[in-house]
């Protein structure tokens, strides 16, 4: 067993948080977490959103850009989300630091968890290159970050 645990997205762990209520379990996560490898967390319902929730999207950049102020988590009805994005990525990534966790699993393509490719802000289903939120805050803190095994991304 590794000296310390990875963080990974709770839908991976079989959690139902995503936006629609459903989980995206991954057996080697779900085994992960049972075994105490893992520890399963889910920045956007740790900021206070609830589940199911709107779909949000990053407009105007990726998560680096929302941390620094330049971009917004917006729902697909125009609602702006990035309070609760941010602050769910702060918890996250103190938990992360509580743990001294150097390695997180995301979920692909997420506004939050996003690893390399996230949607580019037309709910439109387009993707474009770039980190979410969550994943942005957790690599400046110099953990690697990446997406599930054998998500598309």
């Amino acid at each position: 067993m590794p000296d310390r645990p990875i963080l990974v997205s709770a839908c991976l762990a079989g959690v139902p948080c995503r936006y629609n209520a459903e989980a995206r379990p991954d057996e080697d996560v779900v085994a992960d977490v049972a075994a105490g490898r893992a520890i399963a967390v889910c920045a956007e319902v740790l900021g206070g959103l609830p589940t199911p929730r709107p779909p949000a999207e990053i407009v105007g950049g990726d998560g680096r850009d929302v941390l620094a102020g330049r971009a917004r988590v917006v729902t697909d009805t125009g609602a702006d989300m990035t309070d609760p994005f941010v602050r769910g990525a702060e918890i996250v990534a103190g938990i992360a630091a509580e743990h001294d966790v150097r390695e997180a699993v995301l979920q692909a393509r997420s506004p939050s968890c996003g690893c390399g490719a996230i949607y580019n802000g037309t709910h439109s289903g387009t993707v474009t290159d770039g980190d979410g939120v969550l994943a942005a805050l957790l690599a400046a803190r110099g953990i690697t970050v990446r997406a599930r095994r054998g998500s598309r991304t």
